[in-house]
């Protein structure tokens, strides 16, 4: 009966480690990446898609400039949109769409070359 008892406990607890790190995962939104000084940034879901992720960027430097958005994707890989090149004082955007089986964008982030 002891022993019984014990894998029940041991269990138990397991279970309830898993659901508390699966649960973790889940409301801890991912941040968007660190913008480079003089470079400014947004990332937003398109209104009537919620698989499609866009960033924009201004560049506000006096130097080129390269960027891409990094989608965070729910049940699916994250995606990473199309490199975009902007010259001093220039504004693009970059996007990407997430897998048709995702619950949706959950973030939309940047990378900065």
């Amino acid at each position: 009966m002891r022993r019984t008892k014990n894998l029940v406990t041991a269990g138990l607890a397991a279970t309830v480690s898993a659901l508390a790190l699966t649960a973790a995962g889940f409301a801890v939104p991912a941040q968007a990446a660190p913008t480079a000084a003089g470079v400014d940034c947004d990332g937003w879901v398109h209104n009537n898609n919620p698989d499609h992720g866009i960033a924009g960027c201004s560049n506000n430097t006096d130097r080129t400039i390269t960027f891409r958005a990094e989608v965070v994707c729910g049940w699916a890989p994250d995606v990473s949109g199309q490199w975009v090149t902007l010259a001093p004082g220039q504004y693009g955007e970059s996007s990407g769409v997430c897998a048709i089986y995702s619950s949706g964008v959950g973030s939309v982030g940047w990378t900065i070359q």
